[in-house]
């Protein structure tokens, strides 16, 4: 399967998924909080003037802009990454597993609203899920 039909796949998911689902941003942080709970602290930190709620929401926007583009501008997703997990890792004290397991939280929530007899989509989406994880696992090094 060619970049343009992947690409295709995860538009279809995404418009899907918005259908459904409407915001993910609270279905995706109750996830990630499910996993990591201490992980709310960190947020509560470094959220501007105790506005968590702005900061999951910022989180969670990028979460999104990286599984959206991904198959449409790797290159970009990665430079970002390379950028942002140690930025975070360093200076903010958010563990590349924090920020792993958050896009992955979003992708789970959004996978939720795939078929499950819709092999093609569940493929394009755990390639998806797992180029990314992979990428982060090599931001971290």
């Amino acid at each position: 399967m060619d970049t343009a039909e992947k690409m295709e796949i995860v538009e279809k998911i995404l418009s899907r998924a918005a259908d459904q689902l409407g915001d993910v941003t609270t279905p995706s942080m109750e996830n990630y909080y499910r996993r990591f709970p201490d992980a709310g602290a960190a947020f509560e930190n470094h959220s501007r003037h105790g506005d968590r709620a702005q900061l999951e929401g910022l989180m969670i926007e990028n979460s999104l802009y990286c599984l959206m583009y991904w198959f449409e501008s790797p290159s970009e997703i990665k430079i970002m990454l390379e950028d942002s997990v140690p930025h975070h890792d360093e200076t903010l004290h958010v563990t590349p597993e924090w920020y792993k397991e958050l896009i992955d939280a979003t992708a789970e929530v959004i996978a939720t609203t795939i078929p499950r007899e819709n092999n093609q989509e569940l493929a394009v989406w755990n390639e998806l899920r797992n180029d990314l994880r992979t990428l982060i696992d090599s931001a971290a090094k």
